[in-house]
């Protein structure tokens, strides 16, 4: 009996498990036995890991082939496990040396003929292997730049199992990841391009310096898309740890490339208004994979046509908007990801969408059960609401209005004085701070407070409402370069959310 030992990671969520792999070849009938709680994709593992070692130029024990992944009890899925399956099946057969094994994690599917094709995760896996005090990672070659943006880890990358072995062997080398190069440039559209819509503008830039959700309500044409669409062009480049941890949800949902493998800027992600709630939230069979609003994290979520999506679709968002983070919880486990984005919603008026109010037709009771999709609850989470008209007057003006990169920088400025104020107490952005701290610590004078509290008291708003106030408060406070807000910022933080009145028959009036 002989015994070959390899390790892999499991990725659930955007954290990874060490996987240990023990192969056994022993007496009995040949055959392939995969244990450890393996899904299907890893039960036909079997058969691709013994067709690639066998046209990789190796041969493959005639004897019966035991496969234990270890932890047991943790659900093993896909085809991750491929490599380091063949490897510790080729330890176990003696063909290759067991010591640099010991110290290698492995990933990688492989195809019959023995190429060793990229699979997803591969980033927060490397990280997983980081953090267990692994020498060395060996990936698919596709794959080496998401890998290599790994610190502290010796990362190699293999493009077919035959060069794996050979390097086991101590007969050649692999390859290395070369420097990511930093893409440049700024690739988002410009706020000049909007015309007109001074007021709509100002949102924007207050929504970028808080990091405030926003709503856009009117008819079609008056510059939402437009708007909405230069709001990532505004925020400021994500830092390093940032950058890492949403270049890791990406990488498990699969939408990096070899190109740009690193997330340097906010992602912007606008998911079609028939979206379903798995699209959104996340889903899908065994572990949950990443939805829209993950995908988004430390960017911009824009929903378009928000009053045409489904109500289950935009309740599922209230605990993602009030927590941060997604949990999915599937038979197999339960999946983590972080959703900490910006929500811009966007609807029309009313169904006809009238380019005037005086045009419409729809009788009050549509209009109002039009936008009715939208929630108190969910709309109580929204800091920002605007309802905007068609502006004539911005064709006429003398040139483009201001640019992102002017914008961009107030909106710095702004955000580095939130971040200097709250940097003791775990904060970054003035939307990040719990209504108890805005209440009691950072408590605002009895002047400024007297309008929240008129409307507290007339039932206006919410007590959620007032501490979103008061969060958009500090933001025109760190706007204006002021270092407590006074009484017209609270003033005008309440106009934002008494622009739109959704019960109303000329709502976006």
């Amino acid at each position: 009996m002989a015994l070959g030992r390899a390790f892999s990671v499991a990725v659930t969520g955007i954290d990874g498990v060490l996987v240990e792999i023990e192969a056994d070849v022993g007496r009995g009938l040949p055959g392939v036995h995969v244990v450890g709680l393996p899904d299907t994709a890893l039960q036909e593992s079997r058969d691709r890991v013994r067709a690639a070692v066998s046209n990789s130029g190796q041969d493959w024990p005639v004897s019966k082939v035991v496969l234990a992944l270890s932890p047991a009890t943790l659900p093993k899925m896909g085809s991750v496990y491929d490599l380091a399956m063949a490897c510790a099946v080729l330890g176990a057969a003696r063909v290759v040396p067991a010591e640099p094994l010991l110290s290698t994690v492995l990933l990688g599917e492989l195809a019959l003929d023995g190429r060793v094709r990229s699979v997803r995760g591969i980033l927060p896996a490397v990280l997983a292997a980081r953090r267990a005090d692994r020498h060395r990672v060996i990936v698919p070659t596709d794959s080496l730049a998401e890998a290599g943006l790994v610190s502290g880890i010796e990362v190699r990358g293999a493009a077919h199992l035959r060069e794996v072995v050979e390097w086991l062997r101590g007969r050649g080398d692999l390859a290395t990841p070369e420097c990511v190069a930093d893409p440049g440039g700024d690739d988002h559209a410009d706020l000049a391009d909007v015309v007109g819509q001074a007021e709509a503008r100002w949102a924007v830039e207050v929504a970028a310096a808080g990091a405030h959700h926003l709503m856009l309500t009117g008819p079609p044409g008056v510059g939402k898309t437009m708007l909405a669409g230069r709001l990532p062009g505004l925020l400021p480049p994500l830092t390093e740890e940032q950058s890492l941890e949403v270049t890791a949800v990406h990488s498990v949902a699969g939408t990096l490339t070899p190109e740009r493998p690193l997330v340097t800027s906010a992602p912007f992600v606008a998911p079609h208004h028939t979206s379903s709630v798995a699209s959104l939230v996340g889903g899908g069979s065994g572990l949950a994979r990443p939805g829209a609003v993950s995908r988004a994290h430390h960017g911009v979520l824009f929903l378009d046509e928000c009053a045409e999506m489904s109500v289950r679709v935009l309740e599922a968002l209230r605990t993602p908007l009030e927590d941060g983070e997604v949990r999915i919880a599937r038979r197999a486990g339960v999946a983590r990801y972080p959703a900490r984005f910006q929500l811009v919603l966007a609807a029309n008026p009313c169904p006809c969408a009238a380019p005037r109010a005086v045009a419409c037709v729809c009788p009050p009771a549509a209009r109002r059960r039009y936008l009715g999709k939208l929630s108190g609850p969910l709309l109580d989470r929204v800091d920002l609401r605007l309802g905007l008209q068609a502006d004539a007057g911005g064709l006429l003006a003398d040139g483009p209005g201001e640019s992102s990169a002017a914008v961009r920088t107030r909106v710095a400025d702004a955000r580095s004085a939130a971040r200097d104020r709250w940097r003791d107490h775990g904060w970054n952005t003035n939307a990040e701070v719990p209504g108890s701290a805005l209440r009691q610590r950072f408590r605002l004078s009895r002047e400024a407070l007297a309008p929240v509290e008129r409307a507290l008291r007339r039932g206006a708003i919410t007590a959620r409402g007032a501490d979103r106030i008061l969060r958009v408060a500090w933001t025109l406070a760190d706007l204006q370069g002021a270092v407590v807000p006074e009484v017209d910022c609270v003033v005008s933080a309440m106009s934002f959310r008494e622009q739109v009145s959704l019960g109303s028959a000329g709502v976006g009036a």
